[in-house]
């Protein structure tokens, strides 16, 4: 059996190669244990002076995390899984950020949800032609998680919320562009750059002009429509304009868990300060979301019956309340993330 993730050390740098092509490389609780460990030892190996994040396949880096077995046990009232997966892997995503030595991710393909918080939180991320990047948990009945609302609250202007709130997908010049990228590279070259960082166990990027940003030059427009103070008045600014990018918001959003895009909201206003605030917040929510949340509920209706039509809790973005956000949001006491 194809081990999920393979690790080995060329040159000077240590490779981290998520080996789920099939499954779009999405993110087990396994492979977070194991990227952990793996990290942990290199840090005092001289061998390895640099860590390489690379996956198998063309489709996808890591189109997320892998919830079949998080979902069958909440449906069972078994919430415990998910959130021993959730808090190992928030582990994982700031281990990266905080990693002495130079990480490098090559992002190609599908770079969704899990995959965003690993390979986003490291010093040097490269896209390609095929990137596809995106935060799509609202959809689900979730929230943006993975480190997800840290790097979404430091995009230009509105452009996070946008995000969040449509599961809008970036290509290279948008995900730079959003600040969830460092630096285009074709993709028939990354072979070669690899080679070379492993051989001189240094990251030094040859410079290449990324595609445009479609969402740079829709920025005013942006800043403009999601500007309002709630979600109704979001809708409410998305209603009244005529472009092609509103028509295509109001759709998802409408699409959306009511209880998740108002917690995106309060979660991105004021941003979190930094990586460790977010993921502690973000446990807070995804801790209570299997059995106060929609986050069951959503799953059922997108992935598992695939009949698109989640009840959710609430029928109307207005019905959410700033208490009901308040609760899923609030400290966990014993239960808190405890990230130091």
């Amino acid at each position: 059996m194809e081990p999920e993730l393979i690790l080995r050390k060329q040159g000077r740098a240590g490779i981290l190669t998520l080996n789920r092509p099939k499954a779009l490389n999405a993110l087990t609780h396994a492979i977070c244990l194991e990227t952990e460990q793996a990290l942990k030892a290199w840090a005092t190996d001289p061998e390895v002076a640099v860590v390489i994040l690379d996956a198998a396949g063309d489709r996808a880096f890591c189109a997320g995390g892998d919830i079949a077995q998080v979902t069958a046990a909440g449906r069972q009232g078994n919430y415990a899984m998910g959130r021993d997966f959730w808090r190992d892997e928030y582990r994982m995503n700031l281990l990266f950020s905080r990693y002495k030595k130079p990480v490098v991710s090559f992002l190609n393909g599908f770079v969704m949800g899990g995959g965003v918080g690993y390979g986003c939180h490291v010093g040097h991320r490269v896209v390609g032609e095929s990137t596809q990047m995106a935060m799509p948990e609202a959809g689900i009945g979730l929230i943006p998680d993975v480190g997800g609302t840290w790097l979404l609250g430091r995009a230009p202007g509105q452009l996070g919320l946008y995000l969040a709130l449509t599961a809008a997908r970036m290509g290279p010049g948008d995900a730079i562009h959003a600040g969830f990228a460092d630096a285009f590279i074709p993709e028939r070259a990354w072979d070669v750059v690899k080679a070379e960082i492993c051989e001189t166990g240094r990251v030094a990027l040859p410079v290449h002009t990324a595609p445009e940003s479609p969402l740079a030059a829709e920025q005013a427009r942006l800043d403009r429509l999601f500007a309002g103070m709630d979600i109704p008045a979001i809708l409410a600014a998305l209603e009244g304009d005529d472009s092609p990018l509103a028509a295509l918001a109001l759709k998802a959003m409408r699409r959306n868990s009511p209880l998740s895009m108002a917690s995106i909201l309060a979660m991105l206003r004021p941003a979190p300060a930094s990586l460790a605030e977010a993921l502690a917040q973000e446990f807070r929510w995804t801790w209570r979301s299997m059995d106060k949340g929609d986050f069951l509920e959503g799953v059922r209706a997108q992935i598992i019956d695939k009949d698109r039509n989640p009840t959710w809790q609430h029928a109307a973005p207005g019905e959410v309340t700033s208490a009901e956000v308040a609760a899923m949001l609030a400290p966990l006491g014993p239960d808190e993330l405890g990230l130091s």
